[in-house]
């Protein structure tokens, strides 16, 4: 391993837990990014980690409802879900799969749990859309398993590339506004590996089985299951494993640096813009 100045290496600057709350149909989920303790992190505006293996915390789902102005994406884990929408889209989210929603000028849809028992576990990410995109029609990409390439960048080291490239592989989404990374970083017991953040970015990484070492030297800081680290301060992101097993997601983005006017399920850039959205819901032009 190339050996750096500590001062290359991005720290923790900021470190928070998320807070339990119920979305949807009462659906159980840990709330990381877009509550009072971390609002929204520029393009990020939700993070929201579900898991559970009690189904009464996930069957009801996530009945039919709008969305406008951003994008969502969702990374499962564990389960299988069910995508419905109002354009005549249909699909089903299985373990590993990845769905990028881009909700554009608008649609409204349903996610559904499609088991009785068992597993769901994963994450949704709400990625906000320049102004300049948000009245574009609405499109997916979505991925199963098996097209989420995986490498093994270091010894012990094994990394899903789902947006971004490691090295010279590539993950399957592609989104020119905001340029996003999205890794899941999985770590043997005593392995550490040392990444390049993509320039200018707003990044963190967050800590959903085991506990890691992010950081270099004094600037390092240990994370426990279930903790985000705000990224900065440096532009190579160092992630080691402080336990036997140890997994993590890696998020950059490019941010926008524009107004955002935000109520529930519409991110619009002014407050006249959001009292549109409710007026085009409402009279059915989704």
């Amino acid at each position: 391993m190339t050996t750096l100045t500590t001062d290359r290496y991005a720290r923790a600057v900021r470190t928070l837990r998320g807070q339990a709350t119920s979305d949807g149909a009462g659906v159980r989920l840990t709330r990381v990014i877009g509550g009072p303790t971390l609002p929204d992190l520029d393009p990020f505006l939700l993070l929201d980690e579900f898991g559970t293996d009690r189904p009464e915390d996930y069957l009801a789902g996530f009945p039919e409802h709008p969305h406008r102005g951003f994008e969502t994406v969702t990374y499962m884990l564990d389960g299988r879900m069910r995508h419905r929408d109002n354009h005549g889209n249909e699909g089903l989210l299985t373990p590993g799969s990845v769905q990028w929603m881009t909700a554009g000028r608008g649609l409204v849809h349903s996610e559904m749990p499609e088991q009785h028992e068992g597993r769901m576990r994963g994450f949704q990410l709400w990625v906000n859309l320049p102004a300049k995109d948000k009245m574009t029609q609405p499109q997916y990409q979505e991925f199963p398993a098996e097209r989420i390439p995986v490498v093994q960048p270091a010894a012990g080291v094994s990394v899903k590339v789902i947006a971004g490239a490691v090295g010279e592989t590539r993950g399957p989404i592609a989104q020119p506004a905001t340029d996003p990374l999205y890794l899941d970083i999985a770590l043997d017991a005593g392995a550490s590996w040392d990444f390049s953040l993509p320039g200018g970015h707003s990044a963190f990484a967050y800590v959903f089985e085991g506990e890691a070492t992010v950081g270099h030297g004094d600037g390092a800081r240990k994370l426990g299951t279930h903790e985000l680290a705000v990224l900065g301060g440096g532009d190579v992101f160092r992630a080691s494993a402080a336990g036997p097993e140890t997994r993590l997601i890696l998020v950059a983005g490019r941010p926008l640096r524009e107004p955002v006017a935000r109520y529930g399920p519409f991110v619009m850039n002014t407050k006249q813009e959001v009292m549109q959205a409710f007026v085009d819901f409402q009279e059915g032009r989704f």
